[in-house]
């Protein structure tokens, strides 16, 4: 379902993985459906804001369970434990890697790109060497402009923040210490502590994406549905771990 931000890579990736697999490709272009949906709801198209982005993400959804309702299938969720767009990729029949954060995803990928056929573990090692992009914004040179990771920082310690977080409780102090004895020869203090702030700012803010998450399974000791697992009001306050990261600020 190519759209404004789909570049080369991604495109040509989606396509060899598909036919070294051996399933149907099907090709449906979100671009024109995107485009009068801005006219209806009176949304520049030069204007790259949230609106822009997210309702090319909720376009994809639309034809995926609309596809799913012709075809008498289900919509198999890609959105994970770390990240999903409210109604985007967030919304499915069943979500797989509800509770599979990113860095197991990939971990995931690159254990079957060592075992499968040479196309398909080429295909595989690529998806791997492509930074993590929506692409819901035009390609810069053909190439990817928008990286995930530079609005809420390397997965490696989003997800660290998020297990120790979640299977222990640990306040902000005490992950801070883990982390900058885990990670003291790739990041220094100052970038923890300002992607640890990112991490509790976004964690609280988007517990409502969590309330109405599709069923999935639970997969190691940790999960965030609301059935099982995690229970948090949607309008929970981060402030007693904002204070904690704000003497952490003071110290440094």
């Amino acid at each position: 379902m190519p759209g404004f931000g789909t570049t080369d890579r991604t495109y040509n990736n989606a396509v060899n993985m598909v036919r070294s697999l051996g399933c149907t490709l099907k090709e449906i272009s979100i671009t024109a459906a995107v485009d009068q949906h801005f006219k209806d709801i009176d949304q520049d198209p030069s204007v790259h804001d949230v609106t822009y982005e997210n309702s090319q993400a909720r376009e994809r959804t639309q034809i995926l369970m609309d596809i799913a309702n012709k075809e008498g299938g289900l919509v198999i969720g890609t959105g994970d434990l770390s990240w999903a767009t409210y109604n985007g990729d967030h919304m499915s029949m069943y979500g797989v890697n509800v509770s599979v954060p990113k860095t197991l995803v990939r971990y995931l990928v690159n254990y079957f790109a060592d075992k499968a056929s040479d196309d398909l573990a080429k295909v595989l090692y690529d998806v791997l060497d492509t930074p993590v992009s929506p692409e819901l914004l035009p390609p810069e040179n053909g190439t990817i402009s928008q990286k995930t990771e530079d609005l809420v920082g390397p997965y490696e310690l989003h997800d660290f923040f998020l297990y120790y977080l979640m299977r222990y409780g640990f306040m902000p102090h005490k992950i801070m210490r883990l982390a900058e004895n885990s990670f003291k020869d790739i990041y220094d203090r100052e970038t923890i502590l300002k992607w640890m702030k990112t991490f509790y700012r976004r964690f609280f803010a988007q517990q409502f994406k969590r309330n109405c998450l599709p069923d999935g399974p639970k997969v190691g000791t940790v999960a965030l549905s609301p059935r099982g697992d995690w229970r948090m009001p949607s309008d929970a306050s981060w402030n007693l771990f904002k204070a904690d990261l704000e003497t952490m600020i003071k110290e440094s």
